[in-house]
Formats: structure tokens, sequence, C-alpha cells
């Protein structure tokens, strides 16, 4: 029963650890489905490691893009930005001629060129408007070459109500709701000139959002001005690559999709590619490293220093986008790649992945899936942990984080898919911690108590011992082989008549605490203090395969110990007279039952059974016999080595059978010595002598061997058999006499 009720109440323990586990996770998914800004921000730097990690691949062929670059050096060549209208004219009219399959202008054309005849005219008066008159206008100039070359111009957007209307070359086809929850809107733009405007084949928003964190990883696709779709510069100019079809728009209402917001743009198709977008219309830019995608300076091509051959080898069939890293420009954007690049390079990454059909994606399930897994692993690790402990709980949580965070990275680089590990990775490790510290917790208040149960009783090193495994320690009763050692003052009646109580409590602490010292440095368990007596025992709560030895070392340091006691308590008044104090030690081995016993308001770890009996009885003897430490049979059998002298047959009161006890003279240095053999053998000679009834044998011993039981501090036990055999001598018992002695006093 106890077993059983020790097993409910473990299970209790554990159930009650699982479910502030699971509350645990409970707040982890909460707060996962709020999405603060800060998880949002982890998230992100997740994905942009996986960038770091699997940057993507260079693009082959036509669906490479070019990327012509206003660096810092054709700034010095060509002189300061904007450059006039005529070198971009160049510029357009040669990537025509050498193939280019677009050219996507990431500058917006907004004002007349200031080199302009007719503008230099205006402004240096009538006879510099004669000298200028009929020269050719450098805005006419550059939209003759954009007339001749598919060229999409850039249009920046933002929210101040200003600019013209901005009309789509190729309006959106939409599928559902506008939508206008998530898609960028703005009132106001700054447009090309209307000639150049008309002139190209389309215009594209130039505006990038970065993120809080000031990095750009979308690429948006559209935007919504003054209620329209109108494109992006890389989506124009993809879509002019790629036939001129029409964008088509679809939303989660117009796509039949449940997950997503209503009116949350979902893809855009041109002809046969779609285009997945999230809910805001952008695309998850997944970009490659930056020494992989050709880049060309604007300078020599415009110069002529690029030869024709030369700038059609890199450019025949390719999209060429135009834009400025030069610091003047203020183009200058952050990427999970680098810190500080051009932002054309956003816009061709974009259209890049869009030519070649290879997209990053946020799906709409995506949340519900993490959050799922989040809900598996952290429940599963939540109801395991309290059974499999600290060590094989880290070894699992650890195992469920590498599994979550290699799957979101074999997703991201094997299949494009953005799914975050952070909500299972989270849900492990705050299931792991909080069942942790708890459980650390609750053992450290267990340890406390038993610390605070046992410290008194048992030896230091067994405390910890408990305290460090409590399983070890069995609650209740059970049966055990043990060893029981009872050690009482002798003469403490002549002794405490003497001094008052409180005196007498003095002395009882000085006496008794080296003493019970002794005892649990020998890995004794301290049963009570009766009086003067000490009740001690070993192998109970913890296993001591040596326990008759150790009782036994114990028994002899205490005994070696009394000299020493003796002086300091005389130099202290404690005691009447120098070597006062003496003591009698009895101890037996044998089965008993151990656990706490007594009634339901009080408890005692204690033991009791026949062997504890015994051990008083022969510490009773001592006394009788004139030695120090008597022992029981079954304990003497186990000492094999130490100096034991065989007592008596003896039937103690309240036993019916008969036992030897034996004086426990030394360990098994004396056991060894000349002296100590000589007396053995003597001694159990007189034995079988006097159990012979050959009382001159006996006496003839006895006496012969007077100086050796002196010697070794027993010469009571010699005086004591010497007036037994001169009193049998006189008076014989019998020829039925069995040599048992019956003593008639405890």
């Amino acid at each position: 029963m106890r077993r059983i009720i020790a097993r409910w109440r473990q299970w209790l323990a554990q159930g009650s650890l699982s479910a502030l586990g699971l509350a645990a996770l409970a707040a982890v998914l909460a707060l996962q489905w709020a999405e603060p800004a800060p998880l949002q921000r982890v998230r992100l730097q997740v994905f942009d490691g996986w960038q770091r990690l699997s940057p993507a691949p260079p693009a082959r062929g036509t669906d490479q893009v070019v990327v012509i670059d206003i660096d810092e050096s054709s700034i010095a060549t060509l002189g300061q930005w904007p450059w006039p209208r005529t070198d971009m004219a160049t510029l357009t009219r040669r990537l025509g001629q050498a193939g280019a399959r677009v050219v996507a202008f990431d500058v917006v054309f907004s004002e007349a060129d200031r080199t302009s005849p007719e503008q230099l005219a205006a402004r240096l008066g009538p006879q510099a408007a004669r000298a200028l008159a009929g020269l050719p206008a450098h805005d006419a100039a550059l939209a003759d070459s954009l007339a001749a070359v598919p060229v999409v111009l850039g249009a920046f957007l933002d929210r101040q109500g200003q600019g013209r209307d901005f009309e789509a070359a190729a309006p959106f086809t939409l599928h559902g709701s506008l939508p206008t929850r998530d898609v960028a809107q703005y009132s106001g733009s700054l447009l090309p000139l209307p000639g150049l405007e008309r002139a190209a084949a389309g215009t594209g928003s130039l505006t990038l959002e970065a993120d809080p964190d000031g990095i750009v990883r979308r690429a948006p696709l559209m935007a919504i001005y003054r209620g329209a779709l109108v494109p992006s510069l890389n989506l124009e100019a993809v879509r002019l690559a790629m036939g001129g079809f029409n964008p088509d728009l679809t939303t989660s209402d117009g796509s039949g999709e449940t997950l997503a917001a209503p009116g949350a743009a979902v893809s855009v198709r041109l002809g046969e590619r779609e285009i997945p977008v999230n809910a805001a219309g952008e695309l998850w830019v997944h970009f490659p490293r930056t020494d992989t995608r050709p880049m060309l300076r604007a300078a020599p091509i415009i110069t002529g220093e690029m030869s024709d051959a030369a700038l059609a080898e890199q450019v025949r069939g390719r999209m060429v986008f135009v834009g400025g890293s030069a610091a003047g420009l203020q183009d200058l954007v952050s990427t999970p790649m680098t810190e500080r690049i051009a932002g054309v390079t956003v816009h061709a990454a974009a259209a890049e992945q869009m030519l070649a059909g290879q997209f990053l994606r946020r799906p709409d399930w995506a949340l519900i899936a993490e959050l799922l897994l989040a809900l598996l692993a952290g429940g599963a690790l939540a109801m395991a942990l309290p059974r499999l402990g600290a060590a094989k709980g880290a070894v699992a949580a650890l195992a469920g984080v590498g599994l979550a965070v290699g799957g979101s990275y074999l997703a991201f680089a094997r299949a494009g898919y953005l799914l975050d590990p952070t909500a299972p990775v989270l849900a492990l490790l705050a299931v792991y911690t909080l069942e942790t510290v708890l459980a650390f917790r609750r053992e450290e208040r267990r340890r406390s108590y038993i610390h605070k149960a046992f410290d008194r009783y048992l030896s230091p090193e067994l405390v910890r011992q408990i305290a460090a495994d409590p399983g070890r320690l069995e609650l209740g009763g059970e049966e055990r082989d043990m060893t029981v050692l009872m050690c009482d003052v002798r003469g403490f009646s002549r002794i405490s008549e003497r001094y008052t109580p409180r005196q007498v409590i003095d002395f009882l602490i000085a006496l008794l605490t080296p003493l019970s010292a002794i005892l649990l440095a020998r890995k004794a368990t301290l049963d009570k203090y009766i009086g003067d007596a000490v009740l001690a025992f070993w192998n109970a709560p913890l296993d001591d395969p040596e326990h008759p030895q150790n009782a036994a070392r114990a028994a002899l340091e205490m005994v070696a110990k009394m000299d020493a006691l003796n002086r300091e308590l005389a130099s202290q008044d404690k005691v009447p007279w120098p070597g006062a104090v003496k003591i009698g030690v009895g101890i037996n081995t044998g089965l008993c039952c151990v656990g706490n016993m007594g009634s339901a308001e009080r408890l005692s770890y204690t033991l009791i059974g026949d062997t504890v009996n015994v051990a008083s009885r022969l510490e009773g003897l001592t006394k009788l016999y004139g030695v120090t430490i008597a022992v029981g049979e079954a304990m003497a059998a186990r000492l094999p080595g130490f100096a034991l002298i065989e007592l008596d047959r003896v039937r103690v009161v309240g036993r019916d059978e008969p036992a030897t006890p034996y004086a426990l003279l030394g360990e098994e240095g004396l056991a060894g010595e000349a002296r100590f053999t000589a007396l053995h053998v003597a001694h159990n000679a007189m034995l079988a002598a006097y159990r012979a009834q050959d009382w001159d044998t006996a006496a003839s011993l006895l006496e012969d061997n007077a100086a050796r039981y002196a010697e070794l501090g027993i010469a009571g036990l010699n005086a004591l058999y010497a007036a037994r055999v001169a009193k049998l001598r006189a008076d014989p018992p019998g020829a039925d006499w069995d040599g048992v002695f019956t003593a008639t006093e405890k």
C-alpha cells in the first residue's frame, strides 16, 4: 500500500509539473499568435540567416539580369549627376543596339535637362537664344532613344498628395477585392516628364519600404495610387520581357483561400507565369551573392570605351537595370546579404526571380503549421520531461530544437518556403526551462527537508547521499540486516548526584557530542539518547555493506577517546574525579524492522527487533564480565581478523536460548600481536577446561595468564572466572551441567 501511495504521489507531482509546462506552452502559443514586433524581428533574422547560408543561385542565359552602375568612377569621368539627357540617350541607344531585352531605369527623369539648348537659352538671354536656336532638345533626344528600345522608366510615390495621375501602361486585371488593407497606398507622385513617359514602353514605382530594422527583404510588385493599382519597376520590366501581358492580380476572396484575410493579395500572373506575393503585394527577394551578377560601369558604355561586341556579349537577350551606387545618389539600401548596396539591385534580384520562376514563399498556412508544431513538440516535452529528468530532457529538447531549425532551413533551401522555427523553439525552451526550474526547486525543498530531518541523526556524508538520491530513502517500516550499538555511561548515578541538573546536562553534552561525532563519521544513524545512553544503528536508511566493521571500529574509537575526554572533563570541573567516566558498549548484528514508527501525530525514524534487545543485554553484560565492548555471536562471525575473546555461554534476561558473547579488544593490528595471540590460546584452553569441569587446569591457566588479561584491559574477566572456578570446585555443579551462565540482571 505504501508503494502504491508513493507511486500516486509521484504521478501527481509529475502531473503538476506537466500542467505547468503546458501552461507555459499556452503562453508561448498566445504570444506567437499575437506576433509582437520583437518576435517578428527574430523571424526576419532567421530568414536572413538562411539567405546567407543558401543565397540564390546565379541566373543564366535570358533569365539573367545585368545592372548598369552609375558609380563613383563613372561620375568622376562624366561629371556630376544628373548627366545630360544626351548621355542617357547614348546609353539607351547602345543598350538597344546591343540586344538588351528590356532596359529599366531606376532613375526618375522628372525635370527638364538644364543643359539642354532651350534651357540654356532661357537663362542666358536673347543673344544666346539666337546662337542655340535650331539645336535639338536633350529631352527630345532621350525620348527618341526611348521610343526605339523597350524601356521602363521609374517613378517615386509618396503620401503628400501632389503630382499628376499615374496611369499604368498595362492596367491590372483584378480577381477579388482591391487589397486596400495591406498594399501600400499613395496619393502623391514624382513622375517622368510627360514626353519621356509617353515615349517609354512603361513606368513603374521605385519605392522600396524597409523593415523596422532598416533592412529591405521584400520588393513590392504593386501599389495603390489614388484608388488604382500601379506596377513596380521590376514587375513592369518583367511584363515587357515576357511579352507585354497585362498583370493579373488575385486576392484571397477571389482565389477561394480561407487562411488569409479577405482582400489580401495572393499572386500576380503574367501570361502563364504565376508569381506568389504576400498580403501586401510584395515578393520575398532571394538575393544572390553580390559577386554573381554582372555589374557594368555606365561611363565606358556612354563614352564608347566598351566596344559594341563586348557590350552585346554582356546584355544581348537580357534585362538591363540602370541605377546608381554612388553615395551622392542616395539610393543605397541594406539587404540580408550586405549592409549597403545600390537599391537597383533589389529590383534586379526580384526581376531575376520572376524570370526564372523561382520564388520564396511565406504561405498563409505557415503560422498555423508553426503553432501546431510548437503545440505538438512542446506538449510532448511537457508530458515526458518529469519522467525523463533534466539531462535526458535537455537532450530531447535540443533534439527538438535541432529538428525545428534544421527543418526550417531545409524548407528554405529545398523548396523556397519561409517557415519560422521560432514558435517550436520557444515552446521547447519555455517548457524545459520552467519545468526544470520548478523540478529543481521542488528537489531543493525535498533535500532541505531531508537535511532538516536527518542531519542531526546521520553523518553529513550520508545526508548528502540521501539528498542527492532521495529514492534511496525508504519511508515506512522495512526489514533489513543491521548492526545495532548501545553505549552506556558507567556509574552515571554516582556522578549526577554530585551536580545540579544544569551541570548534568552540560556534562552529557560535553561527553556525548564527541562520541556521537565518532559514530556519525563511521556512517551510523543516531536513533536516540536515553539519558546517558546512546542507541545507534547501521545499514539504514542507506545501504552499508560493511556495517559490522564500521560499528566495531566506531566502538573501539569511542573507547580510545575516553582517556582524552576524562582529562578534558576533569579540567572543566565536569566530573568529580579524574577517570571517573567509563562506558560500556554492546553491539549486535541481525534482522531489524526500521522505518518511521510511532503515531499518526508523531513519527520517529527508529528500529525494533530482537537484535536491538540483545544489543542492550550485551551492553549490560560488559559490567558483569569486566570488559568495555561486548558483541554478539553473529557480529563476531562477521569480524574476521579483529581481536575477539569469547566471554561465555550465557542466558540473558528475557531470552531462553543461550548466547555466546565476545569481548572486542581491538582491530586487525592487535589481533596479529603475540600478546593477544598468547592470551587467545590460553583463554580458549581455559574455557574448554572450565566447561569440562577440569577446575585445576582452568585455575592454573587463569593464574598463569593473569598478567596478560591485565595487559589487554580485561583483568576483571580473569577475576570473574577465578571466582567462579573456586566456587564450582568447592560445590561442583553435577554431570548434567552445560556450562551456560544465567544472567539475573539486565
